[in-house]
């Protein structure tokens, strides 16, 4: 990761990023918001107008000076000045400056501790990069350091600190989701957390004899396939003095090949993302961990390859879920709400969760519904709706309510077993009200998120690199530090 660190003694030399904000009033220009010797000050001004640079959030314009110091000013829009607007010109800066060794951002004396907490973001969230071979010199960005211009405050250093433990669990949740899936078995997934997880994380972990000795059918069942044994990873960080306990579950098929109901091949091609939900609640704990939040979470990820073979399970089979729930198999490739019944199931019956949530890359539905940046949330609780959509859009990613429409509640039935698993359409819909059949009596305390669409970008957009994004992560820490 880039090293940032806070200067006010800071020179104008090298590359400078000169923050502009959004035109006000009638002024069709932006507002340079450094402070910079007054030569290059008018220079800037002067630019400004040439170029026309209305301060929008992430707009660059660079103004060369060779042979003088500062050798090159970026002009970069922060919009409003909010925590997203600096955010943006974070990751448009990251870019921007790629090849250059330093960069030093002057920004203004009473920066906030939100607006310094996006800036960070940005630049370490769009400077992420994900590849298993050595990228050639020529091509490898060169920024190293940046240094933001302003008095180092202690309230300041915080949120420094807080957002690069953020972004550091989001580019491992980045990372765990962009490795191949022939490297990334339930296993490997397991012996990355175990790596990771820091002092004061408990981590627990089933594999099959024990899944099998306890009742977790469902997971059993979609692993089943696979030379790969499924796990259940259970993470817990519960500091001395919690009042509150939330449960986070997360879908954990580390490949998805449809099973018998096997997926056409282009749909098959990123099927190594199907654990992104899994990926962002083992971030969102390690975070608050390392944070030190004084909430309880836990984190269960059911992990399992759903492929091919004569040990695959069937349309028309029974699956009997932890805690007796049993389903009518009519699609092997809706397996995530099949994994995720038997974790929810289990949270209700042994972990007593004050709040209950899970995240899937579960629909496809989902992004026809609500496009490539929003996950679809579901909730009976007004409130804790709100806090998680408030949440999401401070961190910057983005929540959409869809209804649990209960007129869809008798589809998800079968005449076979408990519940179908495979209802039709709506189909975001449909899988929610699946799922809350495995929440109990926490069913009003419970929220279900599909990240389907989020979870990955086909290229790179403001903070999100190409491929993983680490969806959730950012919302859930974000609400988590309300608690």
């Amino acid at each position: 990761m880039i090293s940032i660190r806070l200067d006010g003694a800071a020179s104008a030399a090298g590359t400078v990023a000169c923050p502009v904000g959004a035109a006000v009033g009638d002024s069709p220009l932006g507002t340079p918001l450094a402070v910079l010797p007054d030569e290059i000050s008018a220079e800037v001004e002067a630019y400004l107008a040439a170029t026309e640079h209305k301060g929008a959030p992430g707009a660059v314009q660079t103004l060369p000076r060779p042979l003088r110091e500062p050798a090159k000013v970026l002009l970069v829009g922060v919009g409003a000045g909010d925590e997203a607007g600096w955010r943006a010109a974070g990751a448009a800066l990251a870019r921007a400056a790629a090849k250059e060794p330093a960069l030093t951002v002057p920004v203004p004396a009473d920066l906030s501790e939100a607006a310094l907490r996006g800036l960070a973001e940005g630049l370490w969230l769009a400077s992420y990069r994900f590849a298993l071979t050595e990228e050639k010199a020529e091509a490898a960005p060169k920024l190293a350091e940046v240094v933001v211009a302003v008095d180092a405050t202690p309230e300041r250093e915080a949120a420094l600190a807080a957002a690069r433990i953020v972004a550091g669990h989001v580019r491992f949740a980045r990372d765990l989701t962009n490795t191949p899936s022939v490297i990334k078995t339930p296993e490997w997934f397991v012996r990355q957390v175990r790596e990771r997880a820091g002092d004061g994380v408990t981590v627990t972990v089933r594999e099959q004899a024990q899944l099998a000795a306890e009742g977790f059918g469902g997971i059993l069942a979609v692993g089943g396939g696979s030379v790969n044994e499924p796990r259940l990873l259970e993470l817990t960080w519960a500091p001395e003095g919690a009042t509150r306990h939330v449960v986070l579950v997360g879908k954990g098929i580390t490949y998805d090949t449809g099973g018998i109901d096997i997926k056409p091949t282009e749909a098959m091609q990123l099927m190594r993302k199907d654990m992104g939900g899994a990926a962002a609640v083992v971030g969102t704990l390690l975070a608050v961990a390392e944070l030190g939040l004084p909430v309880k979470v836990t984190a269960l990820a059911p992990l399992a390859e759903n492929m091919v073979s004569g040990s695959s399970w069937r349309q028309g089979d029974v699956v009997t879920h932890y805690g007796g729930l049993t389903s009518e198999v009519r699609s092997t490739d809706a397996e995530g709400r099949v994994v995720l019944g038997d974790a929810m199931a289990y949270a209700v019956k042994n972990l007593s969760p004050d709040l209950l949530i899970d995240l899937a890359t579960l629909t496809g539905a989902s992004r026809i519904a609500l496009g490539k940046k929003t996950a679809a949330l579901f909730g009976a609780d007004d409130e804790l709706v709100a806090a998680l959509s408030a949440a999401a859009a401070d961190a910057g990613e983005q929540l959409w309510r869809l209804p649990l429409a209960d007129e869809y509640a008798a589809d998800v039935k079968s005449d076979l077993a408990d519940l179908d698993n495979a209802a039709g359409n709506p189909g975001t819909i449909t899988a929610a009200l699946y799922l809350r059949e495995f929440a109990g009596d926490r069913r009003d305390r419970w929220i279900h998120i599909d990240m389907s669409s989020p979870a990955w970008s086909a290229a790179p957009d403001a903070e999100l690199a190409k491929g993983a994004t680490g969806w959730g992560v950012r919302t859930l820490t974000r609400w988590l530090t309300t608690l």
